[in-house]
């Protein structure tokens, strides 16, 4: 995949901010099977439509506040979910078509980093789809005392990738990144129509063309 895209030399831009699910990856299937293997480990009823979408922008924390009312079953529902390995569902993650032709083009123009609300597994979608040669920095809930939509993880991102806000796009699929990426005084670029958003593509592979006019 090529990108005839010229980047402006007088573009404020110097960052460019990925969610992972939703963004870099088809994962879906993904998450919701593992929250249902959690539940089904717990005793519980699998995700109802609300809890799957729920599944495709919240943290594990975040989606059992969400779908147990019970203090007891939240306290089983995540025992079984840290002790659940995601291995087998790796699987059903798909890299978006052009993901590495797409982050080639990018990191010789932009500093990259990755901000999502995944946790312990972040650093094994970078093994397994390799993500490491183009990723600066790469942060998950695990670094942070508050994930997203609190704008904590875009913030200590832009930190160490030495740029301002200003000078910032975060790129993602749900309201949760609009709301950090606008607290924490980035651009924000939605792929989708899951939230609304000023800067939308339909297709990551659009994005380097919405880069050069910022």
């Amino acid at each position: 995949m090529s990108f005839a895209v010229e980047v402006c030399p007088n573009s404020r831009i110097r960052a460019v901010v990925f969610d992972c699910d939703g963004v870099l990856f088809d994962s879906a299937l993904a998450n919701i099977r593992f929250f249902d293997a959690a539940l089904a480990s717990a005793g519980l009823d699998r995700l109802d439509a609300r809890g799957r979408q729920l599944a495709l922008s919240l943290s594990t924390h975040q989606l059992v506040e969400e779908v147990c009312a019970d203090e007891y079953e939240r306290v089983r529902l995540l025992a079984a979910a840290v002790a659940l390995d995601y291995g087998p569902f790796y699987d059903f993650m798909q890299p978006v078509t052009g993901l590495h032709d797409l982050l080639t083009y990018l990191r010789r123009h932009y500093r990259i980093g990755m901000a999502t609300n995944r946790g312990r597994t972040i650093h094994e979608v970078i093994r397994r789809f390799d993500l490491a040669p183009y990723l600066e920095v790469a942060l998950g809930v695990l670094d942070v005392e508050r994930p997203k939509p609190d704008p904590e993880m875009l913030t200590k991102c832009l930190v160490q990738l030495d740029t301002e806000p200003a000078h910032a796009v975060y790129v993602g699929d749900q309201d949760t990144d609009r709301r950090a990426a606008e607290a924490a005084g980035m651009h924000f670029v939605a792929v989708g129509d899951e939230t609304e958003a000023a800067l939308r593509i339909g297709a990551l592979a659009e994005l380097p063309a919405v880069l050069a006019r910022l």
